[in-house]
């Protein structure tokens, strides 16, 4: 069944997007808000650093491998079915956390909310793609991006306060309100537009799925603790990219695959979702950059450190409904490029001053760069999602949010690897120059990494009739 566009955005379709949207920022603001807890998880639990790590790792695991099976999910289930599901999945994984005993049970309601996460993420930018108007699509995707991409940075802020105040418990316990308003919400508003067609899931491509991440993000994860060369890094990281290579084979040679890959053929799409990931990747990076140099170097506290990062999300997320707009209103290239260059502005000033910054230059340089993130980070994605055909656009938003999710992880670890390697090499100069010394090569590598993304999408831009 399809129905016909309208040129309004209802009031309906508004809830129906805050419903899937208030599930999406739920879950990925959980994450981040639980890493500000592990030392006092590991004091209450009884467990190490190591097994600690899990609580995220193991999350973002099964969230990477249910991301990508959404456009089949999708062509399966009806929109409404799905986002119970996954509401329920993650509701269920917070009750039990909440009373959780011992480690294993906490850990069980985290893989929980990840099998909610994984489902619910797709589904926001999905019923943007299908139900908004064309001339307003811009401006609700920068609203729906901008979710996934300020609650990691809002997340340490959040935890801080919560664990401070009241327990880390109470992370799970104020969520469960938003769960169930977001349950009610998309019950009552979510609408069924696109034909349900039933196909066989490739269980084999499945399989690939879960190796490849599970893979990748294990390698990742062990860079802090050993080189690029030890087999518990390479070992890993090669299954996982042999297994990811399988299963774009396989999908390209199979009549009902998971992720229809003929999107990756279309070169502007593919520059589009390489310079995202980057994007990306320097988001997430500076999230975990910024609140432990605030507290290392500058002597901060946790809860000091999540408000001094807090105005550059709350800039960005004012500016994202603006950035779609300009996109609707002028096309991509304009609030497009302006972003990479306020991206490349903002780390350059990190970059060089990052042996003596204060509180004051940190929040002033993130506000420019959050600025770029909210007025060019979901118009990324959008235009991306437009070089494509309406078909093919499911396949794509599956495809780039599991980009999006991976890029999280291994922003995350890289940047982490760099400063502890500097705070290994340094041990001597002290904690302050060595960490200080590591976050500079940190901010260097996404500096290039912006430099890059600026050109991947001048490319895109200026070279294609459709972007």
């Amino acid at each position: 069944m399809t129905t016909t566009r309208s040129t309004k955005i209802s009031l309906n379709l508004i809830l129906a997007i805050l419903a899937a949207g208030l599930m999406s920022f739920s879950g990925v603001i959980v994450e981040t808000a639980m890493n500000i807890t592990f030392p006092t998880l590991m004091t209450d639990m009884h467990v190490t650093t190591s097994t600690v790590q899990w609580m995220t790792t193991s999350y973002l695991l099964v969230v990477a491998i249910i991301v990508p099976i959404s456009a089949t999910l999708k062509r399966n289930f009806r929109t409404k079915t799905l986002f119970i599901i996954a509401n329920l999945l993650f509701l269920a994984g917070l009750i039990i956390d909440v009373f959780a005993p011992t480690f294993p049970i906490l850990l069980a309601g985290r893989l929980i909310q990840g099998f909610g996460t994984g489902i619910a993420l797709p589904l926001m930018f999905n019923i943007i793609l299908e139900q908004v108007p064309l001339s307003k699509i811009g401006q609700m995707m920068g609203i729906g991006t901008l979710i996934t991409a300020v609650a990691p940075a809002i997340g340490p802020t959040f935890g801080g306060l919560v664990v401070a105040s009241v327990g880390w418990r109470y992370i799970f316990v104020t969520l469960i309100p938003l769960i169930l308003i977001s349950l009610i919400m998309g019950i009552t508003t979510i609408k069924q537009v696109s034909t349900v067609q039933r196909s066989a899931l490739d269980w084999l491509s499945l399989l690939s799925v879960a190796a490849g991440f599970t893979g990748l993000i294990l390698g990742f994860n062990q860079l802090s603790e050993a080189g690029w060369l030890s087999p518990r890094v390479l070992g890993p990281i090669v299954v996982g990219l042999a297994a990811l290579v399988f299963l774009v084979f396989r999908s390209l040679h199979i009549e009902n695959p998971i992720i229809h890959m003929e999107s990756l053929n279309n070169s502007t799409f593919l520059l589009h979702l390489v310079a995202f990931f980057l994007l990306q990747f320097i988001t997430i990076g500076m999230s975990f950059l910024l609140p432990n140099y605030i507290q290392l170097v500058n002597h901060q506290s946790a809860f000091q450190a999540g408000l001094t990062v807090l105005p550059g999300p709350a800039l960005g997320a004012v500016m994202a409904p603006f950035g779609g707009r300009l996109l609707d209103r002028f096309g991509a290239k304009r609030p497009i490029m302006a972003s990479t260059i306020l991206y490349m502005v903002a780390l350059s000033g990190f970059a060089i001053f990052a042996q003596n910054l204060s509180v004051f230059a940190i929040a002033g340089l993130y506000a420019v760069l959050m600025f770029g993130a909210g007025l060019g980070f979901g118009n990324t994605m959008t235009n991306g999602l437009k070089q494509l055909s309406p078909a093919a656009q499911a396949d794509g938003n599956a495809v780039m949010n599991t980009i999006q999710q991976f890029a999280g992880a291994t922003g995350t670890a890289i940047v982490s690897t760099l400063v502890a390697l500097s705070q290994t090499s340094l041990k001597a100069s002290g904690t302050v120059i060595a960490t200080a010394t590591g976050t500079q090569h940190a901010f260097i590598v996404l500096l290039i990494g912006s430099i890059i993304a600026f050109g991947l999408l001048f490319k895109a831009l200026f070279t294609s009739n459709k972007a």
